[in-house]
């Protein structure tokens, strides 16, 4: 079988140096994509299921922990094991901190052939034993974002542009958040807003013991929620106090409900 590893570095001198060094360290893995951007990791990563992700945790739009937890939710079913996710920073406060929580190594900026050669023999031997369960990386993974965004301000209201004003919508009254491209439709009891924000630049901003991710594309306000219902295929069924319709927990995301 091919080993296979995408590198998602924003600098382009760094990535092609890191590509270079792995060929030496290690001749039988094949590079299959290299992104520039966390999103472009993501996009890569889910179409060409690599077994290794080199992602750098500082880069615009997304960063490395942010596309991990991405890649980790939408990984395909018929797809295999997750990906061994590798941390690249500069900054030693995530490194000892990223390689505790989910990642199957970490490398600091400059990465020297010596640390590289050790990284990959810690891979080699994680790839001959049994993956992690992929809602144990899910579960660290967002203990790790919410270590990493601890110091951001948390929101109290949402600026929706209604016609030709904005009005502010507390947060107490948004039922659950859903991503629409570059948007986000805040849904409370009467209606509904649209934001000028992604899901993922909106969600570090959100308390998360009220806000809850049960989707990819999906966060509810845990108040909101009325009952919780279990289904044969893992996933869970949320009933709201204030709207007819139901949310759909995936997979990965039941693991929150699994006092059910």
């Amino acid at each position: 079988m091919t080993l296979t590893a995408l590198i998602a570095e924003d600098e382009p001198l760094l990535a092609e140096n890191l590509h270079a060094e792995l060929a030496i360290a290690w001749p039988d893995l094949r590079i299959v994509a290299r992104a520039g951007s966390g999103t472009a990791a993501v996009e890569l990563a889910l179409q060409h299921r690599p077994k290794i992700c080199f992602l750098d945790i500082r880069m615009p739009g997304m960063t490395g922990l942010e596309a991990a937890q991405a890649i980790t939710e939408d990984w395909p079913d018929d797809a295999g094991a997750l990906p061994l996710f590798v941390f690249v920073t500069a900054y030693d406060q995530y490194a000892l901190q990223a390689f505790e929580a989910a990642a199957a190594d970490y490398l600091l900026k400059p990465v020297t052939p010596e640390r590289l050669a050790q990284s990959v023999a810690r891979l080699q031997a994680r790839l001959a034993q049994p993956a992690p369960a992929e809602d144990a990386t899910l579960s660290a993974l967002r203990q790790l974002l919410a270590q990493a965004s601890a110091s951001t301000p948390r929101l109290r209201h949402l600026q929706a542009a209604v016609g030709d004003a904005i009005e502010l919508v507390p947060l107490e009254r948004i039922v659950y958040l859903e991503a629409a491209d570059k948007y986000v439709r805040a849904v409370t009891a009467e209606r509904d807003y649209w934001v000028r924000v992604s899901l993922r630049e909106l969600l570090p901003q959100l308390d998360p013991e009220r806000f809850w991710q049960v989707h990819r594309s999906t966060v509810v306000h845990i108040d909101a929620v009325a009952r919780a219902h279990r289904q044969e295929n893992g996933t869970v069924l949320l009933e709201l106090r204030e709207r007819p319709e139901k949310l759909t927990v995936s997979r990965v995301h039941a693991i929150r409900f699994k006092a059910l």
